[in-house]
């Protein structure tokens, strides 16, 4: 991963923190950060293509989509145990904080999401 891309995983949670400011409480806000800079780095990782990040909210609930643009095969989501090294433990926290995800195949590539319920209280 190169300079560039890693600076766009600091981008990408600040705007999602500046969208979220006046909608969400900060519990929320923290855990989305969290969570959106796990999924942007295994896109940035993963794929050579890049990443196109959506964030939607309501009263009820946060959803984020990270979509990429590999145009592998999809494998089976994985989740790793939390002993499995150094990588994998991304999938771990959006299991573990995120209220729902998944993963959906795309035309091109696929989309990761996660949402976080309750907004700002």
């Amino acid at each position: 991963m190169g300079h560039a891309e890693r600076s766009a995983v600091g981008e990408v949670r600040r705007e999602l923190r500046e969208f979220l400011r006046h909608r969400s409480g900060q519990e929320q806000t923290d855990a989305a950060e969290l969570l959106v800079s796990e999924l942007v780095t295994n896109a940035l990782i993963h794929t050579r293509y890049g990443a196109v990040v959506t964030a939607t909210a309501t009263s009820a609930r946060l959803r984020v989509e990270v979509q990429d643009f590999a145009s592998e095969d999809l494998p089976a989501p994985y989740v790793p145990n939390a002993d499995d090294g150094t990588h994998g433990r991304g999938l771990i926290l959006v299991r573990s904080l995120a209220d729902a995800w998944g993963v959906e195949a795309q035309a091109l590539g696929k989309t990761v999401w996660f949402e976080l319920h309750g907004g700002r209280p």
